[in-house]
């Protein structure tokens, strides 16, 4: 017994130092410059959802990633539910490490998961020479200031209205390693329903917010809100704050640049911007939404292109899990659509279509076009890699 767990221990680094040399190899190739990194992260897209491997709706900026880059058939998660991975990919750690045991972040006022004195991902490559981004979805805490006494009234019962949104936050973002930072402070349908920039609020909540159930919502969660927010435009917004940061560095010649873009969809509620809104009215708003996750992968592509980096630019899409089975399609599943591929489960279940994920690599002239690799990664390489 005792020599097979020991075979099975050599087998295992044996994989191990396989995985990591492939990983190195992408980055190491390009000797003698630094490349700058984009890192695309949807929410709850199962492998089987992009357009090349047999989604129903078109995604031609990934089906494009796949052509011109390389694919990986073995890719997963630490967790098929979203703030552990996110937690794993920005740290390097496995997500139990954190005091987070189960579930997500689902509080306005629940306090900040990473360590600001802990290297991480981003404040080792800000060290390393790297101006650093966020634009997206957070999901991982940040420590604010309370109000000594909430806002009265029946409909202020929510934590999120404990909140002091006047004050500067703790912790988030540009505590860990981000010099700049446009996102919101979890999914779309988690309050408070606002958008916030570096360490504050750009907005004072004023009107309960949130979401009636049906057939895409299983959770109401109504809450703090600012009343310009529109949550149909949020993938439109963060297109156009990766655009700006892109040009924005691509000018910068001496220093690479990092941008971490973890996007809110596909995740519910489905608010797909108008120009998608009834694309796929054979489908339904899911579709709209993934197709419209797809054209924020087009502009950010694009505007690399614009800027004249695309040979100096590693970009690499993926997901936080695997599909959420309570959105339900019926129309889609009936066409024949297999959100997880494959594999059995989905979001938030231990089997393997909870934690496979889509995942893309694309460098021209470093990565090989139209390339598949079955080796097995996982999310909590990047730090690793980049390393």
């Amino acid at each position: 017994m005792f020599l097979e767990h020991k075979n099975a221990l050599k087998n295992s680094m044996k994989t191990n130092l396989i995985l990591f040399s492939c990983l190195l190899a992408v980055i190491n190739c390009f000797a003698g410059k630094t490349p700058n990194i984009i890192l695309i992260l949807a929410d709850d897209m199962g492998p089987g959802e992009p357009s090349h491997m047999g989604g129903l709706v078109p995604t031609p900026a990934l089906d494009r990633m796949a052509k011109e880059g390389m694919r990986f058939t073995d890719a997963h998660t630490t967790s098929s539910v979203c703030t552990p991975t996110r937690y794993g990919i920005l740290t390097g750690r496995y997500n139990w490490r954190s005091r987070l045991k189960r579930g997500v972040l689902v509080k306005a006022s629940s306090q900040a998961l990473m360590d600001p004195n802990r290297v991480n991902l981003p404040n080792f490559l800000q060290q390393n020479g790297y101006h650093t981004g966020i634009v997206g979805k957070w999901h991982l805490g940040a420590d604010w200031e309370l109000l000594e006494k909430p806002p009265a009234g029946s409909d202020r019962k929510d934590d999120s209205w404990r909140v002091d949104y006047s004050k500067p936050f703790r912790n988030g973002p540009v505590d860990v390693g981000f010099d700049e930072a446009f996102f919101i402070l979890s999914s779309l349908d988690m309050a408070p329903y606002l958008y916030l920039r570096n360490n504050k609020s750009l907005s004072i909540p004023t009107v309960n917010a949130g979401w009636e159930h049906n057939e895409y919502n299983d959770f109401k969660r109504v809450g703090a809100g600012a009343a310009d927010f529109d949550a149909h435009t949020c993938l439109a917004d963060f297109a156009r704050e990766s655009r700006e940061y892109i040009k924005r560095q691509a000018s910068d010649k001496d220093n690479p640049f990092f941008l971490y873009v973890p996007l809110t969809s596909p995740h519910t509620p489905c608010t797909p911007g108008k120009k998608f809104k009834g694309k796929f009215p054979q489908y339904s708003l899911y579709a709209d939404l993934v197709a419209e996750t797809d054209w924020v992968v087009e502009q950010i592509l694009e505007q690399v292109a614009d800027s004249d980096i695309d040979n100096e630019t590693l970009v690499i899409y993926t997901s936080d899990n695997g599909f959420a089975p309570y959105v339900k399609i019926p129309k889609m599943l009936a066409a024949g659509y297999k959100p997880s591929g494959d594999w059995r489960g989905s979001k938030a279940t231990i089997f393997e279509g909870g934690h496979r994920v889509p995942f893309l690599v694309r460098w021209p002239g470093k990565v090989k076009a139209g390339t598949t690799s079955d080796v097995t990664i996982c999310t909590t390489d990047f730090f690793a890699t980049f390393a």
